[in-house]
């Protein structure tokens, strides 16, 4: 699985998408927070609730080579055969597309420290709004990967992925709208980016996270299904 992970993690930066994605996520939350430090708010994590829409654009763009690239390129036998397991490979892949992710939105760990320099700001809220960013992102990759894993090409699993991303968005969008339980109850069962918004209004807890986590899990385990049978295919 470490292997697997190095040879993802540095696969990002072979190419300029590592460091696209890198700048993407530093200049959009550097102009987030200019705009809430400029007005003079403490709500610092009104940075991070900015840049969830910013990670529904840019993860598709992360996961797309993913698993995809592998069967493009006919290497995906040869990784099947190597001394590791299918669960090690997925988790590798996974693991790796989040520290991107992560390096990608480290700029937000600094935020908080320079506006505590002029006010006090709540240190656990925000706490909660970086534990719901990193868990949307485990959501949006595990997903992003499993879609990669059902096709060769790269740009349809961007698209795709992008699409269900979105579809999701409307739908919390247009529940909260049209007086529908149904919609309601639907938007409540699927709509991970709603779960988010909890962790940056600080009224989330522990069934939101456990929910997330959940989520990761299922695509994750759904991917590792999807490649065992591109194994015996």
């Amino acid at each position: 699985m470490v292997a697997v992970f190095k040879r993802e993690f540095k696969s990002y930066f072979a190419n300029p998408l590592g460091f696209i994605i890198i700048a993407v996520f530093t200049l959009f939350s550097g102009m987030a927070f200019g705009m809430i430090f400029g007005s003079g708010s403490p709500a610092v994590q009104g940075v991070v609730n900015f840049m969830a829409t910013v990670v529904i654009f840019a993860t598709p763009f992360i996961t797309m080579r993913l698993i995809s690239e592998d069967r493009r390129q006919k290497v995906d036998q040869v990784l099947l055969t190597a001394p590791v397991t299918v669960t090690g490979i997925v988790l590798g892949k996974f693991l790796a597309a989040m520290a991107l992710y992560c390096v990608g939105l480290a700029s937000l760990v600094i935020y908080p420290f320079i506006v505590s320099f002029y006010t006090t700001i709540d240190w656990l809220l925000y706490l909660y709004a970086l534990i719901g960013i990193i868990a949307l992102g485990a959501v949006m990759i595990s997903i992003g990967m499993f879609i990669s894993s059902l096709t060769e090409s790269p740009v349809v699993s961007a698209a795709i992925t992008f699409a269900v991303f979105l579809a999701v968005m409307l739908l919390g969008s247009y529940a909260a709208s049209a007086d529908s339980a149904v919609l309601t109850a639907v938007n409540g069962a699927v709509s991970f980016i709603d779960r988010f918004y909890s962790f940056t209004s600080g009224i989330s807890d522990l069934a939101d996270l456990v929910y997330m986590l959940s989520v990761s899990a299922l695509f994750v385990f759904l991917t590792v299904r999807s490649v065992e049978r591109r194994r015996w295919a």
